[in-house]
């Protein structure tokens, strides 16, 4: 998923277009589905197959900016006025469960003809789950996992990629002690927290606890994930730099400023369209080390909801059955670069042949969710801000996890209220 303040509203939606199938009965009874950035520019063309199969189902596509998507969603249902489909974050889903705001849809994908359940990517399907009922279907997936320079990592001894925190970490040691005093090993922005919670989903332990809402960052899982992060700045294997402070990511990329990076699936096409001639075949992506073997990473992406008013449930189920085929994800794919949540549709001929992308369907059979409660984006981005802390020596590292678990705590105060009334009520 993009992630984007929820303050900002950027303009009013804008309609990317109505299927007129009749008259004006006919178009206001249309389907309503509201999506995002270019998914919300390209959907409309998806559709044509849809119509000549359901004649009698208008769709109505209302495109709305990433920036404005949440509280556009929030002030629907607050309004009585939510669209019958719509693409959601992640990360979203389990504040609209909270709010009761969307439709279980258990019973309609066991009665699907054409879902499979175990066609989709477990830790995908995952995200989706809440307190044991699903609310929404995969979209299109995103997870993080390592760029590197390859050319670099040869030249430094090592034939492949790391496979373990122990190997990369003696890979980043060769590739620092080579690159000498001006240059680094790996970015990792002091500004980005996807890296750190990518590393700490490895551990056993959650990240938040009993029911999500108290933090867990003074476990023993998030304590040895934060000395292994941090030992990348100690020994200046990592810039202590927000990516804002780097003049031009592909460019110092390209200069050997650093070699490893870790980010998601739109950087395959960045590389490709911003690094010179000379160096594509110099770079490539692998999945993430784990503490002694292959890691696990972030479940990312977005998913499609039917909402809980919506008056034409079926044929707002219809329509998720259709954008959900693998065939359609294909086209999809084709028209945005996203890559598709269900096992089958990598069997497309460009996704085989494509080696970065390769990397992505490897990584995507160890994916797990981030917490599932509505505040764990603010959460995250206390994280970010007492890391860019410590990293600048304003907070010891030693303090980092309690003050972690305390800023957390706090932010979930509201949710522990909201669970003890629930369990006083049975």
């Amino acid at each position: 998923m993009k992630r984007v303040s929820r303050r900002q509203l950027i303009g009013s939606a804008a309609a990317l277009g109505v299927a007129a199938l009749g008259g004006c009965a006919r178009e206001r009874s249309a389907l309503r589905l509201w999506a995002m950035g270019r998914e919300g520019e390209v959907v409309g063309e998806l559709l044509h197959d849809f119509r000549r199969e359901h004649p009698g189902i208008a769709v109505q596509v209302e495109q709305l900016p990433w920036t404005a998507a949440h509280e556009k969603l929030l002030t629907a249902f607050a309004g009585d006025a939510t669209p019958d489909v719509a693409q959601l974050g992640n990360t979203w889903l389990p504040e609209f469960v909270a709010l009761g705001a969307l439709e279980p849809l258990d019973a309609r994908v066991a009665a699907s003809r054409t879902l499979d359940r175990a066609d989709y990517f477990d830790g995908i399907w995952a995200t989706n789950v809440i307190d044991g009922t699903l609310y929404g279907l995969p979209w299109y997936v995103d997870t993080r996992l390592l760029f590197y320079r390859r050319d670099l990592l040869a030249q430094a001894g090592f034939a492949q990629p790391p496979q373990s925190w122990p190997e990369w970490l003696a890979m980043l040691q060769a590739l620092k002690r080579r690159a000498g005093a001006d240059k680094y090993a790996v970015l990792l922005p002091l500004n980005e927290y996807d890296p750190l919670v990518a590393l700490a989903l490895q551990q056993e332990e959650p990240l938040l606890r009993d029911h999500a809402s108290y933090g867990n960052f003074r476990s023993a899982g998030f304590r040895r994930t934060l000395d292994f992060y941090l030992s990348m700045y100690t020994q200046q294997l990592a810039p202590p730099a927000t990516n804002n402070e780097v003049a031009n990511l592909w460019n110092e990329f390209a200069r050997g400023y650093f070699s490893f990076y870790i980010s998601g699936p739109w950087q395959i096409g960045e590389f490709r369209r911003r690094l010179p001639a000379e160096l594509q075949g110099a770079w490539a992506t692998a999945p993430l080390p784990g503490p002694t073997g292959p890691g696990a990473s972030v479940a990312g992406g977005s998913s499609l909801g039917v909402f809980k008013r919506s008056k034409r449930k079926d044929e707002a189920w219809a329509l998720v059955e259709f954008l959900s085929r693998p065939a359609t994800q294909q086209r999809f794919r084709a028209l945005t670069g996203n890559l598709p949540p269900r096992r089958s549709a990598w069997a497309e001929p460009a996704l085989v042949a494509d080696v970065p992308s390769q990397a992505f369907r490897d990584q995507l059979e160890r994916v797990k969710p981030v917490p599932q409660a509505p505040e764990w984006e603010r959460i995250a981005t206390e994280l970010r801000l007492v890391l860019e802390k410590v990293v600048r020596g304003d907070i010891a590292a030693a303090e980092m996890p309690a003050e972690m678990d305390r800023r957390a705590d706090r932010l979930l105060e509201k949710r522990r209220w909201m669970l003890a009334r629930a369990g006083a009520a049975r």
